[in-house]
C-alpha cells in the first residue's frame, strides 16, 4: 500500500481558492474540469454573510465544464492541507468534497480534491436571476468581508489568468459601476 504522504495531490480551486489559498503548494497550473459549471448558488451564512442577512458565494453545479487553478501540493503536506481546506470549506457541509478528473493546460490529466454543491443541501440557492444574485450579494457581509468584494475579485483574477466566464464578468461590472456611481 502505497503512502498518501509521498507523492503530490491536486486540488482545483474556481473561486476564492484562486486569489487566496491559503495553503503551501509546489506549483499551478490552469485546468478544465468536466462536468460541472462555476455559478453563485451557495446562500452564505458565514463567510460573505450572515443567516439574518445572506450573502451568495460560488459552487460547482452539475452540467458543462469550468475553467480554474489546479494546485499541486506536497505529499508531505497534505494532511494539513486537507484538513485546512475541510475547515474552511465546509463549515456547514454544503459542499462534497469529491476527487474529479482534471485536464490540465500543459496536456496532463490529474485527479484533483474538488468541492462540489450538494445540491440537496438547505443553503443551495439553485439558479438565481441576476438581479435576485445581485440584490444578495450587494447586502452579503460575513466574517470574511464584504460579499461584492469577493465576487469582484474573483471576477478579476479569473480575467487576469484568460479564464472567460460572462455571468460572472456582467454581475461584476454591474457591482463595480455602483459601487464607483456611489
Amino acid at each position: 500500500m502505497q503512502d498518501e504522504n509521498s507523492e503530490n495531490h491536486w486540488v482545483f480551486g474556481y473561486g476564492s481558492l484562486i486569489w487566496n489559498p491559503g495553503f503551501p503548494f509546489v506549483s499551478t497550473h490552469l485546468g478544465r474540469l468536466k462536468g460541472a459549471h462555476r455559478s453563485l448558488s451557495i446562500i452564505s451564512h458565514h463567510h460573505r454573510g450572515t443567516v439574518e442577512q445572506p450573502g451568495l458565494v460560488f459552487g460547482l453545479t452539475r452540467g458543462g465544464s469550468v475553467r480554474g487553478m489546479v494546485f499541486e501540493v506536497a505529499g508531505a503536506e497534505w494532511p494539513s492541507v486537507r484538513a485546512y481546506l475541510e475547515a474552511r470549506e465546509q463549515v456547514t457541509m454544503v459542499y462534497r468534497d469529491v476527487m474529479r478528473p482534471v485536464a490540465l493546460d500543459d496536456g496532463r490529466k490529474v485527479s484533483a480534491l474538488t468541492f462540489v454543491v450538494d445540491e440537496r443541501h438547505e443553503q443551495f440557492a439553485g439558479h438565481l436571476t441576476l438581479d435576485e444574485q445581485l440584490a444578495m450579494v450587494r447586502a452579503g457581509v460575513g466574517i470574511s468581508g464584504r460579499n461584492i468584494d469577493y465576487v469582484v475579485n474573483t471576477a478579476k483574477h479569473l480575467e487576469s489568468l484568460g479564464i472567460r466566464d460572462r455571468v460572472l464578468m456582467d454581475l461584476a461590472r454591474k457591482l463595480e459601476a455602483e459601487s464607483q456611481a456611489a
